[in-house]
């Protein structure tokens, strides 16, 4: 039978999270048609294409749940600021950026996720979004993508604010010109940038208009108490119930940081089967420890987000590494507990969990049959990594971005042997070099 790629001789992770050996995986057109043993694939497939998978791990392509493409020239720039970053940095130079800067911002954030395994993300939104989904489109990869939401704000620059109306007419342009481009890689959601810089109108408008399109919507919620201070000031209710009273809380909405929850907010969210993302080095760095083993024995969905790259990189190993050390130092330690978040619970958040926030039909974050062919090989055959008691174990310990070897997405080798075939990175670096001065002095920083 022909089919469109065979990866032979590869290890995988199963959806249970076990490692199997000396496997093949089939793909046809976009989809997995087959995971078994290599002697009996290499008879039945006569491949147009084969990847060589030995001495390579297959896992299912990473996920990042909640990025900025917009702050890709920033790199660097907000490392040891005092808060409030967002508001004193990160949204003022968002602002500043003309249409070409947030293509090449777009273009330099791909060619980094691609590079660290990640094949799909949710972008929070920014402006000209529009060149953002052109640039997705070039260079293969898999997104969810909304416009900045800022209508309200003193402690916000007038170049993000727009009115509600002309910010949700904007995105319902973007839905109809871009969503399911790209063979249905891009979908255009509705966004919520903060409850702090949207008005309740936009909210609730924000909301329905999602339904009404059955697509997603994507939040920053509870990120720090200033959030929660605001919301019980102005409305008597703390963040969640805030969100639930205006109708935004539910299976479609994906929330990003989540880190200041009471009881009563998990469980508001967990009824609604709201998605969670965490974004670990952030969340450390400036808002605090999030209740995570609570949310897991809750059985709630939780992803994990870089956030952007203005203080670090995209890389979700580097994320969940620094996520179990961050948790089991803050909720391990104090009760001896060196379990409170299994290495097998952050690879399904960067795999499972994310792929749950982002929605796509049949991108389910596993190797198997029917599923997209969403997938990343890391070369194991290093000394950092093998041999090993505990191959799982040393995906969160020790893998790194530059371990990742090829990336497919949908069914196409975007990444082979490290040299990405869907973007020219030599040109694309050499852009951003050029417009990262530029785009800094633009913005006052």
């Amino acid at each position: 039978m022909k089919i469109h790629l065979l990866i032979e001789k590869c290890s995988y992770i199963n959806p249970d999270f076990e490692i199997i050996e000396n496997q093949s995986i089939a793909i046809d057109h976009t989809e997995i048609i087959e995971v078994g043993d290599t002697s009996i694939l290499k008879e039945k497939y006569s491949p147009q294409n084969v990847i060589d998978g030995k001495n390579k791990l297959c896992m299912p392509g990473l996920v990042d749940a909640h990025t900025h493409t917009n702050q890709q020239l920033l790199k660097g720039r907000t490392m040891d600021e005092y808060p409030m970053i967002w508001s004193r940095i990160l949204v003022p130079f968002e602002g500043n950026l003309n249409e070409d800067d947030a293509y090449v911002s777009a273009q330099m954030s791909c060619l980094e996720m691609i590079k660290s395994g990640t094949t799909a993300f949710a972008d929070a939104g920014g402006v000209h979004m529009h060149k953002v989904a052109q640039a997705v489109m070039e260079s293969g990869m898999r997104s969810a993508i909304t416009k900045s939401s800022i209508d309200i704000g003193d402690f916000l620059p007038d170049s993000m604010k727009q009115p509600a109306e002309t910010i949700l007419t904007d995105i319902e342009n973007l839905y109809k010109e871009y969503n399911g481009a790209g063979d249905d890689r891009i979908h255009i959601w509705f966004g919520i940038r903060q409850v702090m810089s949207c008005s309740p109108e936009l909210i609730e408008q924000a909301a329905d208009l999602a339904r009404k399109y059955n697509t997603g919507l994507h939040a920053h919620l509870a990120e720090h108490k200033d959030e929660v201070r605001y919301c019980l000031e102005n409305y008597q209710m703390r963040p969640v119930e805030y969100l639930d009273s205006l109708g935004a809380l539910g299976p479609n909405l994906l929330t990003a940081h989540n880190v200041v929850y009471s009881e009563r907010e998990l469980e508001l969210l967990n009824e609604r089967k709201v998605k969670i993302v965490h974004c670990p080095r952030v969340n450390f760095t400036s808002h605090g420890f999030p209740k995570t083993p609570r949310m897991i024995e809750m059985g709630m969905p939780i992803g994990i987000g870089s956030d952007g790259a203005s203080s670090s990189n995209l890389s979700l190993f580097d994320e969940i590494r620094v996520f179990r050390a961050g948790l089991h130092a803050y909720w391990g330690i104090p009760v001896f507990d060196p379990v409170v978040l299994p290495a097998k619970e952050l690879i399904k958040m960067i795999t499972v969990g994310g792929a749950e926030a982002l929605q796509f039909e049949n991108v389910k974050g596993e190797i198997s049959v029917g599923n997209k062919a969403d997938l990343t090989l890391i070369d194991i055959n290093q000394p950092h990594i093998t041999p090993t008691n505990n191959l799982i174990g040393m995906i969160v310990e020790s893998v790194t971005s530059r371990d990742v070897e090829d990336v497919i997405i949908n069914g196409e080798v975007v990444m082979k042997n490290r040299e990405v075939l869907t973007l020219d990175e030599e040109r694309i670096m050499y852009e951003s070099k050029r417009r990262m001065k530029s785009t800094i002095q633009k913005a006052g920083l």
